[in-house]
């Protein structure tokens, strides 16, 4: 009989349903990864407008504050270029002076200097002490800079016991009636302004808000990520280029100090050389995004795996399914007592065959086989005797049919057939001579002198007899009619006849 091999109906189901769960699963993943990136990016654009937000109010208070201190400075240009205030009092002078001064926050020192450097006014008292600032970079710069407007100076510790204090100065130049150099108004501001006012901000630990000067000095910072960081000059990192050249805007870029990832959102303090800088940290931006993240992918990974596990359960199921299919199949088409085809399948499969030589042309033979004196031999030894003799004679048939597409049946009762595609009549000779040989030197039965024997009978069709399916079966069994009677254990071809 042909070999056993896997039925296809078994294996399209459970390649649909691998496919189907495969697709299922690349589908779940795709589309949670697509909702946790765009959730992502969510994330970072509520950060950017949350620290724009802050930018935007810091610089804000900045720029109303330094316009304070730039009116102090006007208003004490403007005291000095009056000339009618040397008539009046030194009190009413210092308190014309500086008015305007009472009104700017953090205020320290605001002095008035002459064309040497030397303080000739000074808000703190009617009579200033004898100090010289000639070599300070406020004063300097509208020396060699007749154009420059308001200054604003890098930090400086003041000359005092005091620890940390840190100030800036914000200088304008005092013109004569001729537009001659005959001064220098400043207005000194402590650092502490910026402390307190980014204190107030809720940035997170790792993050911080700071203040530099357009030539990369940094002028404050909150909370200080290192120490010694006022006054530092950061001219030289990518980060600081990059914020210089953007004017405005966001990014995200390593942190050259913590070494760490930061979302950079930066502004310029209105016309002034300054610019805020807000430097979240991306750890506490997208912590509660990974945690989120985390969390659906643990769920979606426990799914993807249950409706695997699923599929492969169903897929053992179906197995099983189509194995006791083809089991009842088998037995459906398989003869209980000899194991070979049964008369049904040998009317299919010599049907197919018969098709299948038609369009090919090949010939294809058809043997009838009958045990010998088998009524006899039922009557000496009884049905379970002539079962047993049955079962032996169709194991002699299946050894001797060897090629998958022949196929061995139980034709009825003692009768058997054999169908021999693409196999012409020598060729099948052979073969039922090997059948008829083989029979013959079977073990004879206890108590039986004669041997158990076959007759066979043989019809081969090819392209030239022209006859169809039914006479090739008519043939056979006449061939086989002719063996019987002309003294059994013999071969009869349809063609000798």
């Amino acid at each position: 009989m042909s070999q056993r091999r896997r039925h296809p109906r078994t294996a399209h189901p459970e390649l649909l349903l691998i496919l189907g769960s495969g697709l299922t699963v690349v589908l779940i993943v795709v589309i949670v990864a697509a909702l946790l990136i765009r959730e992502h990016a969510s994330t970072l654009q509520a950060a950017t407008r949350a620290t724009t937000n802050i930018a935007q109010l810091i610089n804000a208070d900045v720029l109303r504050n330094v316009e304070l201190y730039d009116l102090a400075l006007k208003g004490l240009i403007a005291a000095k270029q009056r000339e009618d205030l040397a008539q009046v009092t030194p009190s009413i002078q210092h308190l014309v002076q500086f008015d305007l001064s009472t009104a700017a926050p953090f205020k320290g020192e605001v002095l008035l200097l002459d064309a040497d450097g030397t303080v000739i006014a000074d808000s703190s008292t009617l009579h200033p002490t004898p100090r010289n600032f000639a070599d300070r970079d406020y004063f300097q710069v509208h020396v060699r800079e007749p154009q420059t407007g308001l200054f604003i100076s890098r930090p400086f510790k003041i000359d005092c016991d005091c620890e940390q204090v840190w100030r800036m100065a914000f200088s304008r130049r005092v013109s004569g009636p001729n537009g001659e150099f005959i001064g220098v108004a400043v207005a000194t501001m402590r650092l502490a302004y910026f402390d307190q006012l980014f204190s107030t901000l809720t940035i997170g630990n790792s993050s911080s808000v700071n203040l530099l000067n357009n030539r990369g000095i940094l002028l404050a910072q909150q909370p200080l990520l290192e120490r010694d960081m006022i006054d530092k000059d950061l001219s030289d990192r990518p980060n600081f280029k990059r914020i210089l050249r953007e004017g405005m805007g966001s990014f995200q870029a390593i942190s050259a100090i913590s070494g760490k990832e930061r979302l950079y959102t930066f502004t310029n303090v209105g016309e002034l050389p300054l610019i805020v800088v807000v430097a979240l940290s991306s750890d506490d931006v997208f912590a509660p995004w990974r945690r989120a993240a985390l969390l659906t992918s643990g769920a979606t990974g426990i799914l993807c795996i249950g409706l695997l596990w699923l599929t492969w359960m169903l897929r053992r199921e179906l197995r099983r399914r189509f194995r006791a299919e083809r089991v009842l199949s088998e037995l459906a088409a398989t003869d209980a007592l000899t194991g070979l085809a049964n008369r049904r399948t040998l009317d299919e499969r010599l049907r197919l065959e018969w098709d299948r030589a038609q369009r090919s042309t090949e010939p294809l033979t058809l043997l009838m086989i009958d045990v010998d004196h088998f009524k006899a031999f039922n009557d000496r030894h009884g049905h379970q005797g002539g079962d047993e003799a049955l079962r032996t004679v169709a194991q002699v048939i299946g050894s001797n049919i060897r090629r998958p597409a022949d196929l061995a049946a139980r034709y009825g009762g003692e009768e058997f057939a054999v169908v021999l595609p693409n196999t012409d009549a020598k060729g099948a000779w052979l073969i039922a001579e090997h059948i008829r040989s083989s029979v013959e030197h079977l073990p004879r039965v206890a108590g039986d002198q004669r041997p158990i024997t076959v007759s066979i009978g043989m019809s081969t069709w090819h392209k030239r007899s022209g006859t169809p399916l039914e006479a090739l079966l008519l043939s056979a069994d006449q061939a086989l009619y002719e063996a019987k009677h002309t003294g059994r254990n013999r071969i009869v071809d349809a063609d000798g006849l």
